[in-house]
């Protein structure tokens, strides 16, 4: 009888040697490679003596470096199992567990990014269009929303008689800037892996471009041209109602021209499904707050929390700066006549200044928290809460930690407006009253914010597949009735029924009880109605 060969030492040119024999023979992603490298690890340990992290900090930068390389890519890997899998017949639900047993990380993305990691981007580029039509058509649709909602404005301003020349000129400096932003997304839609990444990427980009406005407005030496360089800046720059620059929007066009076509050579240099910046890996073990329904919640939506607060805080910039500025606007009567109708009937123009742009920007927490549902509702579809509730975690547990993200983000959004807004006005003179007048301004429109909410989750419950329809239906409701019913003359009980009008408008009218108890009592009523029927319904 023989005695058995001793496994060798554990040296990092034999885990190289290892790895690339078993590249050789089998198809890997990272986190396998990694798993088959420390199972010789653990023979020569016990074999040889040493230490297992040792072990496994070669064994990671064995792997790291074959991805350098180009012997390891997950995303590759991850498509030929799909291929291979779907034709054997394999379930959705059977490739996802397959994929996290090889150690595949499963990302979701959102709009174009979700397209692809979907597959519907690859199958309509085995037809007769190319792959750069997916990325026209986003722009495309993008571009048209921009221009639509800049037409509708100017055409609103027109009919409130205001002069036709600045009506055209405001029109064109919204759609200079948000024709500059399409421009600016598709760029770093090629450059990040996920949605996400995307959002993230667009809302520093803003960041520096407000910074670059900011200095240009603010700084007495900074050159002329400086403000020509921010998109932020050219609503301001097109000077509605004064020299009234309408030919502002051709930056725009240009700006979108310019950036579709860097996207367009960035497109042909990445891969389908990923970016040129390559999605960080996450942590090997998870961490204590994800033991519960609450962590895992936020672990989900705290990049969305940051990302969102980082725009309301911007968001509160602008209109804090522009507080001194649209005191001058107020000389055209038919300008002070408007404000006065949206946002309320008496109070000093400063007062209605800041409750009427405050409610415009308030909608924008009412979106985050809709998309905060529709995550939720996505968690479900792709069969990630049926893994969470065959654990011991109950229903309501799980709803509650959705719950707490929406609530908690919502707060956090409009604390953000509000703080963001003080600032700015009180480096430039302070006419709006501080802290203390607006940021309660900015809260008080909490509850209206949470009867939206309450809506999309009482369609979660009872209506799981029309969950996006009513949720968005009932926000562009809300913000047509709520804001604009006094300027359309809309009747009575009409805009009673939008949550936005029975907020108090704080500073011009005076806090009160009564509507806000009553709305916080509907956005409590709709989600115990929507858990109700979150409990009784099948998942899916």
């Amino acid at each position: 009888m023989t005695n058995r060969r001793p496994p060798p030492k554990i040296t990092p040119s034999y885990l190289e040697n290892a790895a690339l024999h078993y590249l050789e023979r089998f198809a890997s992603s990272r986190a396998n490679l990694v798993r088959v490298l420390m199972r010789k690890a653990d023979r020569s340990i016990a074999h040889w003596g040493g230490e297992r992290e040792d072990a496994a900090h070669l064994a990671e930068a064995v792997a790291a470096k074959l991805a350098a390389l180009g012997y390891l890519d997950d995303g590759a890997y991850a498509e030929a199992k799909v291929r291979s899998l779907r034709r054997k017949g394999a379930s959705t639900r059977l490739i996802k567990a397959t994929l996290a047993a090889k150690g595949v990380e499963a990302e979701a993305a959102h709009g174009a990014m979700a397209e692809e990691e979907d597959g519907r981007f690859e199958l309509v580029g085995a037809g007769v269009v190319g792959r750069r039509a997916p990325l026209v058509a986003a722009v495309g649709v993008a571009s048209a929303a921009v221009l639509l909602t800049c037409m509708l404005t100017s055409l609103g301003y027109a009919a409130l008689g205001m002069d036709l020349a600045g009506c055209l000129a405001a029109g064109s400096g919204w759609a200079a800037t948000g024709l500059a932003f399409v421009g600016l997304t598709a760029v770093t839609a090629q450059v990040a892996s996920t949605a996400r990444g995307c959002a993230g990427l667009t809302m520093g980009a803003l960041g520096v471009l407000f910074l670059v406005r900011a200095v240009a407005d603010a700084g007495t030496n900074a050159p002329g041209w400086l403000g020509w360089l921010s998109p932020v800046g050219w609503t301001s720059r097109a000077d509605a109602f004064g020299s009234d620059r309408t030919w502002v929007v051709l930056l725009g066009v240009a700006a979108l021209a310019a950036g579709v076509a860097i996207a367009v050579v960035l497109l042909e240099r990445r891969d389908l499904g990923a970016g040129l910046l390559p999605a960080r890996r996450g942590r090997g073990r998870a961490g204590r707050t994800l033991t519960g329904p609450v962590g895992l919640s936020w672990r989900l939506g705290r990049a969305s929390v940051i990302g969102w607060t980082t725009g309301m805080f911007v968001g509160g910039l602008v209109v804090g700066s522009l507080a001194e500025s649209a005191m001058d606007m107020f000389d055209d009567p038919a300008i002070a006549d408007l404000l006065r109708r949206m946002g309320g009937d008496a109070g000093l123009l400063s007062d209605v200044y800041l409750t009427t742009e405050l409610g415009f920007i308030a909608v924008v927490a009412t979106a985050y928290g809709i998309i905060a549902v529709l995550r939720w509702r996505s968690e479900e579809t792709a069969g990630h809460t049926e893994q969470v509730l065959v654990t011991a975690t109950s229903r309501t547990r799980y709803a509650a930690g959705h719950l707490f993200v929406v609530v908690l983000g919502t707060t956090v959004l409009l604390t953000a407006l509000g703080v963001g807004t003080a600032l700015a006005d009180a480096s430039g003179g302070g006419s709006l009253g501080g802290l203390g007048r607006v940021l309660p301004a900015a809260l008080v429109r909490l509850p209206a914010v949470w009867v939206c909410v309450g809506v999309a989750v009482a369609a979660l419950g009872w209506l799981p597949r029309w969950t996006a329809a009513i949720g968005w239906g009932v926000l562009a409701f809300s913000v047509l009735v709520g804001e604009f019913g006094g300027v359309f003359g809309l009747p009575q009980w009409l805009m009673n029924l939008a949550p936005f009008t029975h907020v108090p408008r704080m500073p011009v009218e005076a806090f009160g009880w009564a509507p806000t108890g009553g709305l916080l009592a509907a956005a409590a009523a709709l989600t115990g109605l929507g858990l109700v029927g979150w409990r009784r319904r099948d998942i899916g």
